[in-house]
């Protein structure tokens, strides 16, 4: 892949992207996703993206692993892998557009229901109906694989679960390093990530580092409110700008 000077810039600006969504402000990855299409094919931007995610998905892990519960990660896994098996299938019927409007559709009505709850009641996630979970997962799932989008999805069922703020990005981090493990293999299989892929990732890992070293220094001077609600805000804009594209 051969990229100008400027280029470059965008590149790095979105490595930096997306170490800082996963340490600091999940959602701040948005940068990136308005940047790569407009670089390179959106399939080919798919297979680059993906091991920088699991590179900072990495990072946020060792940060933050004293603050998660693995009985958390645990009961959306199942539901998650069930999710990516049904990403991998549907992108060889779908294209990007359709894909994009789908996982913007999904985003939007789980948006709505998150905020009806918070409106109308204060308990937590525990008293959901039973099929929350289980729906929430393979939904994380499905996102990801087809997209790399299952963000939006993960903020609306940790802010339901109602964490706090260190242990929403440890539980964060510790699934999406699994699930982005999980999901190499199925890219490797379709052609996302190849020789070429994987040189530029070399070049961009630097980066991520920085804006993860970014995200943590900044995290500790945002509260819990402030937190929740610029997540919840950036979930809002990943919605609407999928739904139009």
């Amino acid at each position: 892949m051969d990229f100008s000077l400027w280029q470059w810039a965008f590149l790095f600006l979105a490595a930096v992207s997306f170490g800082f969504s996963k340490t600091g402000l999940p959602g701040a990855s948005l940068l990136a996703v308005g940047i790569l299409p407009n670089l390179m094919p959106a399939k080919a931007a798919t297979g680059v993206v993906l091991p920088l995610l699991m590179f900072a998905d990495l990072f946020a892990f060792v940060v933050y692993r004293k603050h998660l519960d693995w009985r958390r990660v645990g009961r959306l896994l199942p539901w998650a892998v069930s999710g990516v098996v049904l990403g991998w299938l549907a992108l060889g019927r779908v294209d990007d557009r359709q894909a994009a409007r789908l996982i913007g559709a999904i985003i939007t009505a789980m948006l709505a229901v998150h905020l009806w709850r918070r409106r109308t009641s204060s308990e937590a996630i525990a008293q959901a109906p039973a099929w929350f979970g289980p729906l929430m997962g393979l939904l994380a799932g499905f996102t990801t694989m087809v997209a790399n989008a299952a963000g939006p999805v993960m903020v609306l069922y940790l802010l339901a679960m109602r964490l706090e703020k260190l242990e929403f990005l440890g539980v964060s981090a510790a699934f999406f390093l699994v699930i982005n493990w999980i999901k190499a293999p199925f890219a490797l299989q379709l052609g996302l990530i190849n020789h070429a892929s994987l040189a530029l990732n070399f070049w961009l890992l630097p980066a991520v580092a920085v804006g993860a070293l970014a995200g943590r220094w900044i995290i500790a001077h945002v509260d819990q409110r402030l937190f929740e609600n610029l997540t919840l805000a950036l979930s809002v804009v990943a919605a609407l700008k999928l739904l139009l594209v």
